[in-house]
């Protein structure tokens, strides 16, 4: 059985690649056909990496030494060839359970949600290209194959968040999002080869052994500022440095905001669940880099830790004052991606990778729910447009803006109650949804390990979490519609509205398959699976996997602040719901504050006026360096060669050539001058001519014998 399933890995990449060359290829015209390949080909990759996931849940930790390993002779490398493969073993088998689920069931959603575009067989073209980038990503067994599926993923980002690139803030935020996480990407490629000259390899298995782990920690190296560094701490932040950039943490997270200019089924797929999840993934997979060094002195951890639950509260601060509905779960995916990199840096691999799954499947249906509300408030304007009635649309119409919405939980109660399903999952209401379960896991981790700073900086980012999601479900669900929008629209189609509720489903109850056994009454009926999927691959890693005590101090933490930002929320958006036009509650009390949460700390406008302003400056210097100097010299050098051409013309051709030419007309001139003069048309002088030829001749001939 493993035999069969490891010959099929190759069909995990496959399938979708083969769906994107069909679509471009032969059926871009015929948008029902194009469409039905994609998910075609996403569902058979999906049976196939289920059926991977299976063999490694029934026997994990068999899969700990013996993972699924497709494995080829890739290239040279002068006295070795660079072996290639494909991997499934415990960590990519958990990424397996959630990527082809997610990308199947948004390839479904769009079938509704992109009806209409002029360019539909295209963008199913590229969901499947990006398709294969993160599933090949996900079962690579080395760094190369794993930085050339990440930098796919790039190019689909900057594809689809410019999907519609008639508007001019699309793409401007594909660019952003292309340059942005292309320093992050440098950055990283710096480590991956650092990494293969000193270990010889880049395939993971050989990389985190423990002869080149020990050989990497004891390889010390100057670091300006920092003094000697052992090398696999050097290694390790350079390569977070790409998760950086792809995860959009701080300070490289200002292009996944400005990414929501895609269709939403790209903001749920690429920008919550899956691609910035694979920065993520990226430390997962090489954390034994990260935890070779000496926990209590080991530099990578701490900065992992100190990026990540610093990130998870500025984004979650930010998040408080936005309008715009796929915004603010924008800036919410920059704060839960920073509570997985601090579980991280605290050493709590199992928390981090179960936040991870379980982020995924709520917050795509976040911005899946909200793509459905944006889609039904564009069908309402087109259709007061439709009926003639301009004068009910007074107000400036943007379906993304929270405040012209209101009272869609009556129109829209499928939607509404999926997002608030997900929402009540983000905030992590206590007990009944996974984002409880995945979140109190992290903050239980940071208490039990006295990481206190880190504890307390997540939970009050738990507080902000809460108090936005309940602000943004009071907005957009509650109370009457603000404008005649919100009072036409109505409920998205089947197609849209069927995956919110699959998702829903995982949303709800996925977090009981990671309860802990600790857990009073419900652990013990549970005994946390997941967990006991994950332990023998952390084992393997020399981590913690003991059962965690269950502890009243974190958990009382968690409901405080879970419910108080729900109440909150609930008080200032739910009870007396805002009327349009009206100012948002807390702009007045809270004046500057509020002005600096609204424009995002003015990160953006610092970048633009250092940063890009120094990159223009000097771009526009460098051109008149070129103008001047450079070009200078080179009109400099082309007038000089033309004036040696010039006197060598002069010199060569007029006096050498030209005299050698002449000369020797000259010569022939005068030797036709002298031999014209024997013609004298006399015919007795010829014949004495000929006999005194031949006298001379037979002179010559007796004088000769």
């Amino acid at each position: 059985m493993n035999e069969s399933v490891r010959t099929l890995l190759w069909l995990i990449p496959l399938l979708p690649f083969l769906a994107f060359v069909t679509i471009i290829l032969f059926t871009n015209q015929d948008k029902k056909v194009s469409a039905g390949i994609e998910i075609a080909a996403m569902f058979l990759s999906w049976l196939v990496s289920w059926l991977a996931v299976a063999l490694a849940i029934w026997s994990p930790h068999y899969f700990v030494k013996h993972p699924l390993i497709l494995s080829f002779p890739w290239f040279p490398t002068g006295t070795t060839v660079f072996q290639g493969g494909l991997i499934v073993d415990i960590p990519s088998a958990a990424m397996l359970i959630m990527v082809p689920s997610l990308i199947t069931l948004i390839s479904i959603y769009s079938l509704g949600y992109m009806e209409g575009d002029k360019r539909y067989s295209r963008f199913f073209a590229y969901l499947a290209l990006f398709a294969t980038g993160m599933l090949g990503l996900v079962i690579s067994d080395n760094l190369l194959m794993f930085f050339i599926f990440w930098e796919i993923m790039g190019l689909c980002s900057y594809l689809l968040i410019g999907f519609w690139f008639e508007k001019k803030s699309a793409y401007q935020a594909g660019l952003k999002a292309f340059l942005t996480t292309r320093v992050g990407d440098v950055i990283l490629m710096a480590g991956m080869v650092m990494l293969f000259a000193y270990s010889g390899s880049l395939t993971f298995r050989d990389i985190f052994s423990q002869a080149n782990l020990e050989h990497l920690a004891n390889i010390h190296v100057m670091v300006p500022i920092a003094g000697s560094v052992p090398l696999a701490v050097v290694l390790a932040i350079l390569i977070f440095w790409g998760a950086i950039g792809k995860s959009a943490q701080f300070p490289l997270h200002v292009w996944l905001p400005d990414a929501m200019e895609g269709p939403t089924p790209v903001s749920a797929l690429i920008h919550a669940a899956t691609m910035v999840s694979a920065g993520v993934f990226l430390v997962v997979r090489t954390f034994p880099l990260f935890y070779v060094v000496a926990h209590g002195d080991n530099a990578a951890l701490h900065f992992v830790a100190f990026i990540g639950a610093f990130t998870a509260l500025f984004a979650a601060t930010i998040a408080v004052a936005q309008f715009d509905i796929k915004r603010v779960l924008a800036y919410s995916t920059i704060s839960q991606l920073g509570y997985m990199f601090a579980a991280l840096g605290i050493g709590a691999y199992y928390a981090a990778i179960f936040h991870l799954l379980m982020h995924a499947f709520f917050k795509a249906l976040l911005f899946l729910a909200s793509g459905s509300v944006i889609h039904g408030m564009e069908h309402a304007h087109h259709h007061l447009l439709h009926e003639g009635h301009e004068e009910k649309l007074w107000l400036p119409f943007d379906p993304n803006d929270m405040r012209f919405m209101g009272g869609l939980l009556n129109r829209m109660p499928k939607t509404a109650w999926t997002f608030i399903a997900g929402g009540l999952s983000l905030s992590g209401f206590p007990l009944l949804f996974s984002g409880f379960w995945s979140k109190d896991a992290i903050l239980g981790s940071a208490w039990l390990t006295g990481h206190s700073v880190v504890f307390w900086t997540l939970a009050i980012a738990a507080f902000f979490t809460a108090f936005y999601t309940t602000r943004q479900i009071c907005m957009s669900f509650c109370g009457q519609p603000r404008t005649a929008m919100a009072e036409h629209v109505s409920e998205s189609p089947g197609t849209m509205t069927t995956p919110l509720m699959i998702i829903a489903l995982v949303a709800i109850g996925g977090g009981w398959f990671g309860i802990p056994t600790a857990f009073p009454g419900l652990g013990l009926l549970v005994h946390n699976p997941f967990h006991h999927f994950i332990a023998p691959y952390m084992t393997y890693l020399g981590l913690h996997v003991e059962a965690e005590p269950f502890l009243w101090g974190p958990l009382l933490v968690s409901f405080t602040v879970v419910l108080s930002g729900i109440f909150f929320g609930w008080l200032l958006y739910g009870w007396h719901p805002m009327k349009v036009g009206a100012p948002d509650p807390l702009e007045e009390p809270l004046g500057p504050l509020w002005t600096l949460l609204h424009n995002k700390y003015w990160i953006d406008e610092f970048y633009n006026a250092t940063i890009i302003a120094l990159t223009i400056w000097l771009a526009r210097e460098l051109a008149l360096f070129d103008k001047v100097v450079i070009d200078g010299i080179v009109n400099g050098v082309g007038y000089l060669v033309r004036l040696v051409s010039r006197w060598l013309r002069y010199v060569f051709d007029e006096i050498i050539i030209e005299g050698i030419v002449n000369g020797m007309a000259t010569i022939s001139n005068w030797f036709g001058e002298w031999t014209r003069q024997i013609q004298t048309g006399q015919v007795q002088n010829y014949l004495f001519a000929i006999m005194l030829t031949l006298v001379v001749l037979l002179g010559l001939d007796l004088f000769l014998i």
